[in-house]
Formats: C-alpha cells, sequence, structure tokens
C-alpha cells in the first residue's frame, strides 16, 4: 500500500513527498487506519519496521482534522529513554513540516537550557509533547502542568519502559488524563505485564500484530557453547584476533557489564561501560565517543540494543544469551546496518541453552511454518512512486484527508 492511499492530510502527505517515502511497511498499512479512526491500538512491532511512523503520522493528521483546544496539550508520546524520545523528536520534525502544530521533548540530561525550554513548552501547551516517565513526573512535581486538553497518548516501546520499573511512573501520569482519549501502545513483546498495562489504560483496543523480521543476510551468525568462566577469554581471542574497532558487547545485567570492562581493560583492551546506573550525560559522551571511534568496545545492556543508529559495527557479541528472539535481533542488529555487512558471536553457557534453543526455532521454523519479514522504513522511487506518476501527489490527483476540500488556506 502507498501513503497517498491512506486518509493523511495533504500536509502530512507533501512531508513524506518531500522525504521520498513512498510505500508504507506492513506496521504502517496496518497500524494508521486504525488510528484515523480514533480506536484505541496496541500494536506489536519490534525497532526497524517504521513503527513511529505509524503513529505519527495519523496523529498529525488526527490532530488537523479533529477539535482540539490550541492553546492547551494535546498529545503525550511516552518513551523509555532519552535516546529513543531525541529520535522521535527528530521525526517528528520531519513528517510535522507543513502542519501548524508545536512539539517538546522532556528527558533528562545534565544540560540546564534544557529544563527551561521543557518548561516553557509545557506552560504555553505545546501540541505534542515526546517524554521519558522519569522528567515529566520531575516536571508535574514542581509545576502545575494542564493535562485536560490531552486526546491522544502513545506509549512506545511499551515493554522495555515496563522492564525498566516505570509501571507506577506511568500510572501516575495516566490519572492525570482525561479519561475521553485515545491511547494507543506500541511494544515490541507482548507478554502478560504488557496486557495488564493495556486492561488498564485502554479501552476495547484493536490488536495489530506484525511478526518479528528475521535478521538480514548480511549478518554472519555465529555461536560457541562455552562454560560460563570461559566466557571473557573467549571475548579477549575475538577482539585481539581481529583488530576491529567499534564491537558492542551485550551483557545480560549491570554487574557483568561492569566486571566484563574492568577486565577488558585490565588487558589494555580500550573498552568503555554502558548502564543504567550511569547519569544520563556518561552515557551520552560515551555513545558519542564510540561514534566518533575513540572506544573500540562498547559493553553494555540492553540499554543500547534499540533506536541506536551506528552504522560501521563490525561485530556485535552476545556475552548473555537474551531471553526472547526479539532482544536477539535488537541485539544483532547493531551491525551490518546501512547496507554493511556484519558479524554476531552468541556465547552460550550450560544455563543458557534453553533460550538459545527458543532463538534457533526462531531463526529455523520447521518446515511449513512462515515469519513475515518487514521492510525497515519507507523507500521512495518504488515503481509507482508519486514522482513517476506525475510529480507532486496533490496537484496530480489531489490524495489525502483534505481532498474533498474545494480551497485550503494556509494555516498559521
Amino acid at each position: 500500500m502507498y501513503f497517498d492511499e491512506l486518509a493523511l492530510s495533504d500536509e502530512v502527505l507533501d512531508a513524506l513527498w518531500d522525504m521520498h517515502f513512498d510505500e508504507c511497511t506492513p506496521v504502517q498499512e496496518k497500524a494508521i487506519p486504525v488510528i484515523l479512526e480514533g480506536r484505541d491500538v496496541i500494536a506489536c512491532a519490534q525497532t526497524g519496521t517504521g513503527k513511529t511512523a505509524a503513529y505519527i503520522l495519523p496523529l498529525l493528521t488526527n490532530l488537523a482534522f479533529d477539535d482540539h483546544d490550541p492553546d492547551k496539550l494535546n498529545a503525550i508520546i511516552m518513551a523509555p529513554t532519552r535516546e529513543l524520545a531525541q529520535q522521535i523528536d527528530q521525526q517528528m520534525e520531519g513528517f510535522g513540516f507543513y502542519v501548524p502544530f508545536s512539539s517538546v521533548a522532556i528527558y533528562g540530561g545534565k544540560d540546564n537550557g534544557a529544563w527551561g525550554t521543557q518548561v516553557t513548552g509545557l506552560q504555553r501547551g505545546a501540541d505534542i509533547v515526546i517524554a521519558t516517565p522519569g522528567r515529566l513526573l520531575s516536571q508535574m512535581n514542581i509545576y502545575d502542568v494542564d493535562f485536560s486538553g490531552i486526546k491522544y497518548f502513545i506509549l512506545d516501546e511499551a515493554d522495555r519502559m515496563l522492564d525498566m520499573g516505570f509501571y507506577d511512573d506511568i500510572m501516575t501520569i495516566v490519572r492525570k488524563l482525561p479519561k475521553d482519549r485515545q491511547t494507543i501502545l506500541f511494544s515490541a513483546t507482548m507478554p502478560p505485564k504488557i496486557r495488564q498495562l493495556a486492561k488498564a489504560i485502554m479501552r476495547n483496543p484493536q490488536e495489530v500484530q506484525i511478526a518479528v523480521s528475521r535478521p538480514p543476510e548480511t549478518i554472519k551468525q555465529m555461536h560457541a557453547f562455552i562454560n560460563e568462566v570461559d566466557k571473557p577469554a573467549k571475548v579477549v581471542e575475538l577482539l585481539q584476533g581481529r583488530n576491529l574497532k567499534k564491537v558492542i558487547i551485550f551483557a545480560g545485567k549491570k554487574q557483568r557489564v561492569k566486571d566484563l570492562t574492568r577486565t577488558l581493560r585490565a588487558l589494555t583492551i580500550d573498552a568503555r561501560a554502558m548502564h543504567s546506573d550511569l547519569e544520563q550525560h556518561e552515557r551520552d559522551q560515551a555513545m558519542l565517543d564510540f561514534r566518533n571511534g575513540k572506544i573500540d568496545v562498547l559493553v553494555a545492556t540492553d540499554v543500547v540494543s534499540r533506536g541506536i543508529d551506528v552504522t560501521d559495527v563490525p561485530l556485535v557479541i552476545n556475552y548473555d544469551v537474551p531471553h526472547a528472539p526479539e532482544d536477539y535481533v535488537h541485539r544483532i542488529g547493531r551491525t551490518a546496518r546501512a547496507e554493511n555487512s556484519g558479524e554476531a558471536m552468541t556465547l552460550v553457557s550450560p544455563d543458557d541453552v534453553h533460550y538459545w534453543k527458543r532463538i534457533e526455532r526462531f531463526l529455523n521454523p520447521t518446515s511449513g511454518e512462515s515469519s513475515t519479514r518487514s521492510d525497515k522504513g519507507c523507500s521512495g522511487g518504488s515503481r509507482r512512486s508519486w514522482r513517476n506518476r506525475g510529480g507532486h501527489p496533490h496537484k496530480s490527483k489531489g490524495g489525502g484527508r483534505g481532498a474533498h476540500r474545494s480551497s485550503s488556506k494556509p494555516q498559521s
């Protein structure tokens, strides 16, 4: 399906055309029409399937056509980490280029100026708030934030938020919101705790299920059965034998990240730890140094397995086997990005064999079973691209939700 076949506003379609986005991904095709209808939605889709656009595009369209108070906050998008909130904010700028709606990103950090900007956005009634739960609660505890105009409440990577212990924070925020609102929940997995959250905050939600895509063929996947005590030596062998730069090692627990980092540094391997105990400015600096090639090895918990785009990672090592196939895909997906190739090594201890077998079953389904492979993002220049059909879509065919209007006044 193509975006101009959906009931999106002309302004949103203009932005998509400028960005050369033409064809919908599966999650966009399934979720956007339901969200445009105003229904609550639970969508199960992993990172890299175009899920951010799947809720931003209909949100901007609904704001354009639904009655709302322009002087109040109208929508909240919740994200588990500062990094994801920043990425959502950046995509909002692109998709919302032609719409008159304002947005403010609320997340932690050491930038004192950012706090003032966030306060101003909340007090003056930005149309869309993109926030991490903890930072938004901090603002609510200090200032009287008016949520009476909220019509849309969106949770992105809800499973990750619950894993990070944000359930109570989310419920505290929900209790401040109007009951008459649209609630949209996106999650890479659908464990019982997500069902519990959905039951507490949603009204008869429609489910959108997109199967987890398998890792791209450009990733060479390897594994080794090994005793737990031998893992550090195996990691050193992998690193020193190849002299690689920008390697990511994932461990399941913060203490293992700390211990392994100390071991590697003692062997003069340039390693840096990345986990939730670090201050936000420390995490930001670590990611900046890693992107710029100032760090050879990043040892991390799953805090960086989603939503972090470093294009030239040659090797990912799973020091511990992730417990779910979705997390395995997220982790090794940090390599082989931007049309590069890469390798992924998983170290399987006796205690992890059960989880590894689960991943193997996902990677190699039995005959007759299939797994949907979702395209990453959206791309222009397809066989039916707008340019191939005569240039600007609205000049050529008047598509979009607002096409029935005889005239369209510029909005300010």
